[in-house]
């Protein structure tokens, strides 16, 4: 059955996008990223927490693991067939189109990172990854959605509305790439399973966001690059009650 190599290839993604990116890189580090900032495992609370460095990395593992999932679910899919039987004694083999293998690969990758069995469930946001798993299956939409995130990034300094409007930009880039994109190449979109994938990724990171959403409505959302408010001084204790003098006696 074709359905056990979409089977396969959802769990292997979804494995791999278990491992914990941000959480490993702050162990080397002698550091539990899920007990600073917002606690979340994400490459942006290792940006604010541990600095630049650490939190590119961050983002750059969580990123590739979405490449690398797309790239080895298409590869299983080639190798793993279906032997269907046919008249006069004759067989064929079938395969899962690339571009399903893609995609299961993709919400599999994703699920993983949002869902880790080995924290929980309690993982990160989904964004990089979705990233990572959109510049395998589709570059030319990659380029649009970062350039999008990036620019409302310089504008507002708020990464998660980045997020939020690059992931709600995400199935309109894609219509209008099966509408009126190249019909082949790197930069071509195929299939209308790519715009179905865009609509549920846009609705993962949608609801990672919801606290973020409340806080940006609130005006209490942190800004890229602000300091961490710092914590609430403790009120100060009042001064001892003193008896006053005994008066001098005759």
């Amino acid at each position: 059955m074709i359905w056990l190599v979409v089977a396969l290839i959802v769990f292997v993604s979804y494995l791999l996008g278990t491992i914990p990116s941000g959480l490993l890189i702050s162990k080397s580090q002698g550091i539990d990223i899920r007990e600073h900032g917002s606690k979340n495992i994400g490459a942006t609370n290792v940006w604010r927490t541990m600095g630049k460095k650490w939190g590119m990395l961050a983002f750059l593992c969580d990123t590739f693991k979405g490449w690398l999932a797309v790239i080895i679910g298409v590869k299983l899919a080639e190798h793993f067939g279906v032997t269907l039987p046919l008249a006069h004694g004759h067989t064929e083999v079938k395969h899962l189109p690339s571009d399903y293998a893609g995609i299961a690969a993709a919400l599999g990758c994703i699920l993983g990172h949002n869902f880790p069995i080995w924290l929980r469930f309690k993982g990160g946001k989904g964004v990089a990854t979705s990233l990572g798993v959109i510049i395998g299956m589709m570059p030319l939409v990659s380029l649009v959605i970062f350039a999008i995130w990036g620019i409302v990034l310089k504008l507002s300094r708020y990464v998660s509305l980045a997020s939020i409007i690059a992931a709600l930009s995400l199935p309109i880039t894609v219509v209008v790439l099966l509408m009126f994109g190249p019909a082949q190449g790197w930069a071509s979109v195929h299939g209308w399973g790519n715009f179905y994938f865009a609509v549920a990724a846009a609705i993962m990171v949608f609801k990672r966001h919801t606290a973020n959403i409340k806080r940006l409505l609130n005006g209490t959302e942190l800004r890229f690059g602000d300091p961490k408010p710092a914590a609430a001084a403790a009120p100060a204790e009042p001064p001892p009650v003193t008896e006053p003098p005994a008066p001098p006696q005759p």
